[in-house]
C-alpha cells in the first residue's frame, strides 16, 4: 500500500495541476492542463486543505498568532491555486465540458468552504486571538487579520449551534447549484437569442469594421452570407445608436430583454426566485431580517438603510433629468416626416442626434481614434507608466487558456519584475457577457508569490487583417478593467488573505473607476487617440465637444443603472416569510421600480432579473449599489488629483502607496482618509451626474 506521499507523486505525474509550477510566476500550464484534470485535482486539493485546517485545530497548546494564523495562511494554496486556474477557464471560455464541471463542482465546494468556516474548534482558536487582542504583540497587518478572520467566521455561522450549521450547509449548496444554473442558462440563451440579418442592409449605419464583426460571427455558426449581432451583457447594445432601421434595433433589443424569460430549459424565472428564497432563509438563520441586511453588515455601507437613503437621493433628480432627456428626443422624432412615440430602442438612436444637433459631434464616427491596440498600449499602458512607473513587455512564449488571451510581464520602475497581465479582449460563445477583472496568482510575502491578474471584455472580433476599432464605451472599459488589474498588481501583503483586490464589496470598484479618469487626460488622449490609417490625433475641437458633451444623457444612465440597483435591493430586502410567497417577476419588478419613481419604459434597468449575472450568478448579491457609492471616492478623488497637478509620479506613488498598496490589509475607508486627508465628499459625484439644481 503505497504512503499519502508517494499517492501524491503518483497523481502530480499524471495531472499537471498537481504538479509544481514550472512556468514564471507561478502561471498554469494551461497548454499541458485537460477538463478531465480538474475535478480529480480539486478532491486532492480539497483534502489537503481539510488536512491543513485538521493540523491547526488538534493541537493542544493554547492558540498564538504562530500556531492558528500562520498555518492557516499557509494553508489551501493548492486549492487555490486549482481554483483560480479553473474559474478563469469556466468564466472565459466555458465548453460545454467545463459547464457541466462547474455543475458537479459547485456544492462541493460550498460544502468545502462551510467545512472551514463553521468549524468549531477553528473558530475558538481566533476568537481566542481575538478576545485578547490587545495584550498580543502584533503589528498592524497582523491584528487586522485577527480581527476579520474572526468577524468572517462569524459572519458565515461558526457560532451556529450544530443543527443550524447543518441547514445553513444544506442551504449553501443548493444556492451554489442554482447560481451555476443561471449563468449558464443565461450563456445559453444570449447565445440562442444572437440576432441573424439576413440583408446587410438591415444593419445600414453601421461601420465598415462592425459589418465585418457581424459577418465573421455568422460565419463563425456556419451561416455564411448572413449577418449575427451577438447580445452584450446589459439591456441595450452598442450598435442601437447608429442602425437607422428601427425594426433592427427593436428586434435586437427585444432580444436582449428576452434573455432568460421565455420558458424552456433556459428560463432563469424559477431559479432567481429561489435563489431569492434560500437566501433570505440563510440571512434569518444567521440572524438578520434579510439578505440585504446580511450583506451589507460587512461592507462600508454597515445597512440597507445607508443604500437605500443614497440611491433615493440620486433617483428623483436622475428621473427627472431622463424625462428633460427624452422630451428633447421626442422633438426631433416630432420634426420627421412620419413621427411616432419614443420607444427604448430608440433612445440611443436619438440621442446621438440630439448630441449631433446640440454638441456638433457624432460618437460612433470616433471609432478609427479608437483602434484598439493603441489605446491598449499608448493609452492604457502609458499612463500607467506616466503615473507609477511601470511598463510592459509582451511575452509571446507563454500560453494563456485560450489563444485570444495575451500575456504581458510587468515591471516597477526600477526594472523589478513585478507580475503578469493578462488581456482577453473578444467575445465568443464561450466567454460569459460583460467584464471583469480575476486573479489566477494572488501576491502574498508569506507565500513568496507575485501577482498574474486577467482582464476580460466581450469586443465583437472583425474578420482577419480588419483593425479592431473601439466605441467609446469600450475604450472606457478597458481602462476601467486595468484599473482594477492595477489593484491586483500593486497590492502588496503579507498575509494571502488580504491579496490583491480581496476588499470589500462596495469598495472594489473605487480604484477602477478612478483609472476611468485618464481617459481624456490630454497627455494620455493625445498619445491613443490616433486615426488607424492616417494616424491624425483626434482633433482639437471633437476634444473639447467630448468635455462639453461628458454629462449629456447622465439622466438616462444614472437611471438605467439606479433602476437595476434598486432591483437587487428590492429583491434582497425581502424577508423570509416574503420571499416564500409565489412572486411574478414581471410585476415585481414593475412595483420595485415604481416605488423608486424609475419605471420609465423608454428607460429600462441595465438588467433585468432573468439577465441579472452580477446578483445571481456573480458576486454582487445586494451589492450592485457598490459602482454609485464607490463612485463617491472616485469623483471625490478626481478633483485631488487636478488639484495636485494630474498625472505625476508623485500623485501615482501616494495613491498606489496608501491605497492601491494596501489591498485588503486595511479597513478601506481608514485607507482613503490616508490618501485624501479627510472622508470623501459626495458633491463631486452630484455635479458630474448632472444631479444638481
Amino acid at each position: 500500500m503505497c504512503s499519502g506521499a508517494a499517492r501524491l507523486t503518483d497523481m502530480a505525474n499524471a495531472n499537471p495541476l498537481l504538479s509544481p509550477p514550472t512556468l514564471p510566476y507561478d502561471l498554469p500550464d494551461y497548454a499541458a492542463i485537460e477538463p478531465e484534470h480538474y475535478l480529480p485535482a480539486f478532491r486532492e486539493a480539497f483534502a489537503a486543505h481539510s488536512a491543513e485546517i485538521s493540523a491547526i485545530t488538534r493541537a493542544r497548546s493554547m492558540p498564538t498568532f504562530e500556531n492558528t494564523m500562520l498555518p492557516l495562511e499557509t494553508s489551501g494554496k493548492l486549492l487555490g491555486d486549482v481554483a483560480r486556474t479553473f474559474y478563469t477557464v469556466s468564466s472565459a471560455d466555458a465548453t460545454a465540458e467545463i459547464q457541466a464541471i462547474e455543475e458537479e463542482l459547485a456544492p462541493l465546494m460550498a460544502a468545502h468552504q462551510d467545512s472551514i468556516d463553521l468549524d468549531s474548534a477553528l473558530f475558538w482558536r481566533i476568537r481566542t486571538l481575538h478576545d485578547q487582542l490587545e495584550a498580543l504583540d502584533l503589528d498592524a497587518e497582523q491584528r487586522y487579520l485577527v480581527q476579520r478572520r474572526f468577524r468572517e467566521m462569524a459572519h458565515a455561522g461558526a457560532g451556529l449551534d450544530d443543527a443550524a450549521k447543518q441547514e445553513l450547509t444544506a442551504l449553501n449548496q443548493r444556492l451554489s447549484t442554482l447560481t451555476t444554473t443561471f449563468e449558464k442558462n443565461l450563456l445559453r440563451d444570449t447565445n440562442d437569442l444572437a440576432v441573424v440579418f439576413e440583408d446587410a442592409a438591415e444593419l445600414d449605419g453601421l461601420s465598415d469594421g462592425e459589418l465585418s464583426a457581424a459577418a465573421q460571427a455568422a460565419a463563425d455558426r456556419g451561416l455564411d452570407g448572413k449577418w449575427v449581432v451577438t447580445l452584450t451583457l446589459f439591456t441595450g447594445h452598442p450598435y442601437l445608436s447608429s442602425l437607422t432601421n428601427r425594426t433592427s434595433r427593436k428586434r435586437i433589443l427585444d432580444a436582449s430583454r428576452a434573455r432568460g424569460s421565455r420558458g424552456g430549459e433556459n428560463d432563469n424565472t424559477a431559479v432567481l426566485t429561489q435563489i431569492v428564497r434560500l437566501r433570505a432563509e440563510r440571512a434569518r438563520l444567521l440572524g438578520y431580517d434579510s439578505h440585504a441586511a446580511y450583506v451589507t453588515a460587512d461592507e462600508t455601507a454597515g445597512s440597507p438603510g445607508a443604500v437605500h437613503d443614497l440611491l433615493r437621493r440620486l433617483a428623483g433628480p436622475a428621473a427627472r433629468n431622463a424625462e428633460r432627456e427624452q422630451a428633447a428626443l421626442q422633438a426631433i422624432i416630432d420634426g420627421e416626416p412620419e413621427p411616432f412615440p419614443l420607444e427604448a430602442h430608440d433612445w440611443a438612436f436619438y440621442t446621438e442626434k440630439v448630441r449631433a444637433a446640440q454638441y456638433d459631434l457624432d460618437r460612433s464616427a470616433l471609432r478609427p481614434w479608437f483602434e484598439a491596440e493603441r489605446v491598449l498600449q499608448e493609452g492604457v499602458f502609458h499612463a500607467a507608466t506616466a503615473l507609477y512607473g511601470v511598463t510592459f513587455t509582451e511575452r509571446r512564449d507563454l500560453r494563456a487558456y485560450h489563444p485570444d488571451a495575451r500575456v504581458f510581464e510587468v515591471f516597477n520602475a526600477d526594472s523589478a519584475p513585478l507580475g503578469l497581465f493578462i488581456l482577453d479582449l473578444y467575445t465568443r460563445d464561450t466567454k460569459r457577457g460583460g467584464a471583469w477583472m480575476n486573479s489566477i496568482v494572488s501576491q502574498s510575502r508569506l507565500r513568496g508569490t507575485a501577482p498574474v491578474v486577467v482582464n476580460n471584455l466581450n469586443v465583437p472580433k472583425p474578420a482577419a487583417g480588419r483593425p479592431t476599432l473601439l466605441t467609446l464605451d469600450e475604450v472606457t472599459t478597458l481602462f476601467h478593467e486595468f484599473g482594477h488589474a492595477l489593484h491586483g498588481l500593486f497590492a502588496t501583503v503579507t498575509y494571502p488573505h488580504f491579496a490583491g483586490t480581496n476588499v470589500f464589496r462596495d469598495f472594489v470598484e473605487f480604484p477602477s473607476q478612478v483609472n476611468e479618469m485618464w481617459i481624456y487626460w490630454p497627455e494620455v488622449l493625445d498619445n491613443y487617440a490616433r486615426h488607424a490609417e492616417t494616424g491624425e490625433p483626434l482633433p482639437r475641437d471633437v476634444v473639447e465637444k467630448l468635455h462639453a458633451s461628458e454629462a449629456f444623457n447622465q439622466g438616462f444612465a444614472t437611471s438605467e443603472y439606479l433602476a437595476a440597483s434598486w432591483l437587487d435591493q428590492a429583491w434582497h430586502s425581502l424577508t423570509a416569510e416574503e420571499a416564500a410567497s409565489e412572486i411574478d417577476v414581471v410585476a415585481f419588478e414593475r412595483a420595485a421600480l415604481a416605488d423608486i419613481g424609475l419605471d420609465n419604459p423608454a428607460v429600462p434597468t441595465r438588467y433585468s432579473s432573468t439577465y441579472f449575472a452580477h446578483v445571481f450568478s456573480g458576486g454582487y448579491s445586494a451589492g450592485y449599489y457598490s459602482y454609485i457609492w464607490s463612485e463617491v471616492l472616485d469623483a471625490d478623488t478626481v478633483e485631488w488629483f487636478r488639484e495636485n497637478g494630474g498625472l505625476t509620479r508623485a500623485n501615482g506613488d501616494r495613491f498606489r502607496t496608501r491605497l492601491l498598496g494596501v489591498g485588503g490589509s486595511k479597513d478601506p475607508l481608514a485607507a482613503y482618509r490616508d490618501f485624501r486627508g479627510r472622508d470623501a465628499e459626495i458633491q463631486p459625484l452630484l455635479d458630474r451626474r448632472g444631479l444638481v439644481a
